[in-house]
C-alpha cells in the first residue's frame, strides 16, 4: 500500500536489494521508503512511473554530489 493505494512495482533483485539498504539506512520500512519516492515523483510533472522513479532515486542516491 503506498498512499492508501495498493501498488505494486517491478524491479530487478539488484534495485530490490538497494532499496531494502536504502530503506534500513533512513530507518524506514520499504513501503514508506516506496510512499516517500511516490510522493516525490508526482510533485515533478510529468511524473515518471513508480519503478522508474525508485530505479533514479536510487541511482541519484549513489553518486557522489
Amino acid at each position: 500500500m503506498v498512499a492508501g493505494h495498493a501498488t505494486s512495482i517491478s524491479l530487478e533483485p539488484i534495485f530490490w536489494d538497494a532499496l531494502a539498504a536504502a530503506a534500513s539506512e533512513d530507518g524506514l520500512p520499504i513501503t514508506a521508503l516506496v510512499a516517500r519516492i511516490a510522493a516525490e515523483r508526482i510533485a515533478v510533472p510529468p511524473p515518471a512511473n513508480l519503478a522508474s522513479a525508485v530505479r533514479v532515486w536510487l541511482f541519484s542516491r549513489t553518486r557522489p554530489r
